[in-house]
């Protein structure tokens, strides 16, 4: 879904073709509310992947429409959530956690690096072919709260016919 060479947000630099907007992979058909049920599942299986104790934001997924294609019939699905570790020494624990885990299963890493801030964060960026989803995690080791950034954005949907988006 992401090409390896940018740090650009999987959700505006994927690449395979299907019936969706240029770059934004074809999820299948959902209505919004299966959409978000199966990102919060990915996010769940992140959440289990940091493998050390802490606690994650609580806003939700949110729905926006798909680039370049019609709104009322085609949408992603985005959640953005922070994990803040109860020790600070945890998040590089955490961060390795997630590239080890994220390099299993149907999970594959398309880029991992370190930004240009001050801080030199560690990037992963990950996908999920099968589910039609990408992750993008920021380690924010460096920070007085260490903590970690994570966005997990699925491809394109088409809302079922006869069916409306619930967008947020």
């Amino acid at each position: 879904m992401t090409n390896d060479d940018t740090s650009e947000s999987p959700a505006t630099n994927t690449s395979e073709s299907g019936d969706s907007a240029p770059g934004i992979p074809h999820a299948g058909t959902a209505g919004t509310d299966e959409a978000v049920a199966a990102v919060k599942a990915v996010s769940s299986q992140i959440y289990d992947f940091i493998g050390v104790p802490g606690t994650a934001s609580q806003p939700g997924p949110g729905v926006k429409a798909c680039s370049g294609k019609d709104p009322d019939k085609y949408f992603q699905v985005y959640h953005p959530w922070n994990f803040k570790p109860k020790s600070g020494a945890d998040n590089d624990v955490a961060m390795k956690n997630l590239k080890e885990k994220l390099g299993t299963g149907d999970w594959v890493i398309k880029s991992s690096y370190r930004d240009n801030s001050a801080n030199k964060n560690l990037n992963i960026v990950a996908d999920n072919d099968s589910k039609k989803m990408s992750v993008w995690i920021v380690g924010y080791s460096k920070r007085d709260t260490p903590s970690i950034g994570i966005e997990v954005t699925s491809g394109c949907y088409r809302v079922p016919e006869g069916k409306t988006i619930e967008h947020s």
